[in-house]
């Protein structure tokens, strides 16, 4: 191969890559969400949109696309001194989209760095307005007055700031022993509160709760009192009639009571018992039937049954006595005889001076003795 053909090839490769460079510098791509701006010849002539765009090789320069998506930018932690002069670390978050990339391009170096610093003074600025609780408290009140400084300064940049957040707030470890110091204090007052008012509850329902029960018991044991107290006028009344039916005579009462005090006086402590007065009357009654019981017998031993008829009356009355002396009845005057015994050992007891009427016998003659021997001026002369 001779030198014009190695000459030729040479051309035609050369005219082939410059083709092919022209081609690759003046047709380009933009992807969907971004932007190019187009320098013409060192002067802004367009923002090329998403698509296929072709460019004047050499004349045209297409600059680093720009992200019209919404950005998210994370700083570093900031030291922000605060109205109660304590300094404390704060975190910022700053969302914001390019909205003119010509503005964003032109008109600011570096966007980021620029919203950076700006975000950093306006959080002085607004935190140094206010105390550390109001800080830890306020976080809206901040995020807005953050988003409308930034919001206004980054308008010419081409910018627009949507949100901006403080994702932290610390304050020195001194500062937050004595927070959890005071927040452990108001746990402890609230409990201390909430325990005093359960307390308190619980007592006034036990009050509660016992008074009723005391008042149910009281009316349980009013109706108890009524219903016995009705039990037993319903019995005494019941008695009453029954002994009213009866009809009991004299007699038959003084019965009664010579049966009842060998019960009042079965007590080891009763020295002295009170004998009703009708008993007298009714052991007069009873001693002059008894007499009357004993003279029969004495008076129908020699006279026979006509002597007998007129000597105790009542007995015939209330038992007629046969013809028979064999066959006459003789558990009435058994009965009497008793009766007679046990009235006259009653009142040979009763006679009797017990003990305590001995001694107070004593006491009396001792007292009037010195009462005369006191009035004589001595002892009696002969």
């Amino acid at each position: 191969m001779d030198a014009g053909s190695i000459l030729l090839l040479v051309v035609v490769a050369a005219v082939i890559l410059f083709v092919l460079t022209v081609l690759v510098r003046a047709v380009r791509i933009i992807p969907q969400a971004r932007a190019g701006v187009v320098e013409r010849l060192g002067k802004y002539q367009r923002t090329l949109s998403p698509g296929l765009t072709l460019l004047i090789p050499f004349v045209d320069r297409l600059l680093p696309l720009l992200d019209l998506r919404e950005q998210v930018v994370s700083f570093p932690p900031q030291p922000v001194i605060t109205s109660d002069n304590l300094v404390v670390s704060i975190d910022t978050v700053v969302y914001f989209q390019v909205t003119d990339p010509r503005a964003a391009t032109y008109e600011i170096a570096n966007y980021i760095q620029a919203v950076e610093q700006l975000t950093i003074t306006t959080l002085r600025n607004v935190v140094g307005g206010l105390n550390l609780e109001e800080a830890l408290t306020s976080r809206d009140q901040i995020n807005g007055q953050l988003r409308g400084v930034l919001d206004e300064a980054t308008g010419r940049w081409g910018l627009r700031v949507s949100r901006v957040e403080l994702k932290a707030i610390d304050p020195p470890h001194s500062i937050q022993d004595s927070m959890e110091k005071q927040m452990r204090a108001e746990r402890d007052r609230r409990a201390a509160i909430l325990t005093a008012e359960g307390t308190k509850q619980s007592a006034i329902l036990t009050a509660e709760g016992e008074r009723q029960s005391q008042i149910l018991k009281a009316e349980g044991q009013a109706k108890a009192a009524v219903l016995r107290a009705d039990g037993e006028a319903q019995a005494i009344q019941k008695v009453f009639d029954a002994i009213h039916r009866g009809n009991p005579d004299q007699k038959l009462l003084a019965y009664q009571y010579l049966q009842t005090l060998p019960k009042i006086a079965e007590g080891g402590s009763n020295k002295l018992w009170i004998i009703p007065s009708e008993v007298g009357d009714a052991l007069k009654g009873i001693g002059g039937m008894l007499g009357n019981v004993a003279a029969q017998p004495a008076a129908g031993s020699g006279e026979g049954e006509e002597a007998r008829e007129p000597a105790y009356p009542a007995v015939q009355a209330a038992s007629p006595i046969p013809s028979d002396p064999a066959l006459a009845p003789t558990d009435g005057i058994e009965s009497a005889a008793s009766l007679e015994e046990d009235a006259r050992a009653f009142v040979a007891e009763a006679s009797k001076p017990s003990e305590l009427d001995a001694e107070a016998e004593g006491i009396l003659r001792h007292h009037a003795a010195r009462q005369l021997d006191e009035h004589d001026g001595g002892p009696d002369e002969p």
